[in-house]
């Protein structure tokens, strides 16, 4: 196999962990003032994500990264052309970080109220505009033969993508319900469930439409498959969840994510970028790609490295996996950060 395969291949998969991964977060984060009824409600719910969600955005970073060192060429057209679209998501994602960290250190209650509007903004925005980022890129784009973006902003908004930011929204909503509903207890785990079912059906739809329009376009035998995939899996989650049974539920929007954007991926290959114009030039694996050399020395550097990083993420979800309630939240909001609760963390 060549290395430019190779790490189109580790693209998609960091990709799919910063989507299953993330992807509970912006859920979270959009449910908090539907679920988050009182503060200590609100205080359970940001508990839940917090020991994980700075990790969870290292996938991205670490996406962006390996896209700019093995195909420059595509790293460049995108941040050209996606350049708003793209410093929306990251303003979103720097007001959310700065809520998360900044929202305890005052006992004001409008204080709280304002960096929970940011919890709210920062994670819906990223919730849609990578969706429509996504479809954008699997539809193609307006490049010419020198593989420069010729559209502009408003083209990005094209009913295709559109349905993809859609997808994505509903999809990480109900999967942020799932997450709460495996790790809340009493109230919100109740109402966690409930709306899991409502948007997990929302979900279903949206992507059947998606992913078979995907499927008309640009799918292969391999894609159909994933995407088939994908949709019994949501069916299978909301099953799940309708019985009460939150694990099950759980794996079952984490499997839909990813075989979802897998198959977006396969859908994709072997282009990085498609152009949409007659008279332009498709970003390819090949023609986008980095010298050989360079592609061997980060191999080399990802077989070391990844590993580490994996197990530690994965001790990290190991010691916060237990349920966190109501009860384990003190009455009062401390000076400083609210580190997670020792209940929580044992």
């Amino acid at each position: 196999m060549e290395l430019t395969t190779v790490w189109f291949i580790l693209i998609a998969v960091l990709w799919i962990g910063y989507f299953v991964l993330e992807g509970f977060d912006f859920g979270v984060g959009i449910l908090l003032p539907v679920l988050g009824r009182t503060e200590r409600q609100r205080r359970v719910m940001i508990n839940t994500v917090g020991p994980v969600w700075d990790g969870n955005e290292v996938w991205v970073l670490v996406a962006g990264g390996a896209t700019f060192a093995a195909f420059p060429e595509w790293y460049a057209t995108l941040f050209s052309g996606f350049y708003l679209a793209l410093l929306l998501i990251l303003l979103a994602l720097i007001v959310r970080g700065l809520a998360f960290e900044y929202r305890a250190k005052r006992d004001d209650d409008r204080w709280r109220k304002w960096w929970d509007a940011a919890i709210f903004v920062g994670s819906l925005v990223p919730a849609i505009l990578w969706g429509v980022a996504f479809g954008n890129i699997v539809r193609g784009v307006p490049l010419d033969a020198q593989h420069e973006y010729v559209g502009n902003f408003f083209d990005l908004l094209n009913p295709y993508a559109l349905l993809g930011g859609v997808t994505t929204l509903l999809l990480f909503v109900t999967h942020g319900a799932m997450f709460l509903g495996l790790k809340t207890d009493g109230e919100i785990r109740v109402r966690a469930r409930r709306i899991a079912v409502g948007t997990g059906l929302g979900a279903a739809v949206a992507a059947v439409l998606f992913l078979g329009w995907t499927q008309a376009d640009t799918g292969t035998g391999s894609s159909a498959v994933l995407f088939v995939g994908a949709a019994v899996a949501l069916l299978g989650g909301v099953f799940a969840v309708s019985r009460g049974s939150e694990g099950w539920a759980f794996v079952g929007t984490f499997a839909t994510i990813a075989l979802a954007v897998a198959g977006l991926f396969v859908a994709l290959f072997p282009d990085v970028l498609p152009t949409t114009l007659d008279n332009g030039a498709s970003l390819t694996t090949t023609n986008a790609a980095a010298t050989a050399y360079t592609l061997r020395i980060m191999t080399w550097v990802a077989v070391i490295f990844t590993p580490i990083v994996l197990g530690y993420q994965a001790w990290t979800y190991w010691v916060f996996r237990r349920r966190i309630a109501e009860h384990h939240i003190p009455e009062t909001v401390p000076e400083k950060i609210a580190a997670p609760v020792p209940e929580a963390a044992s």
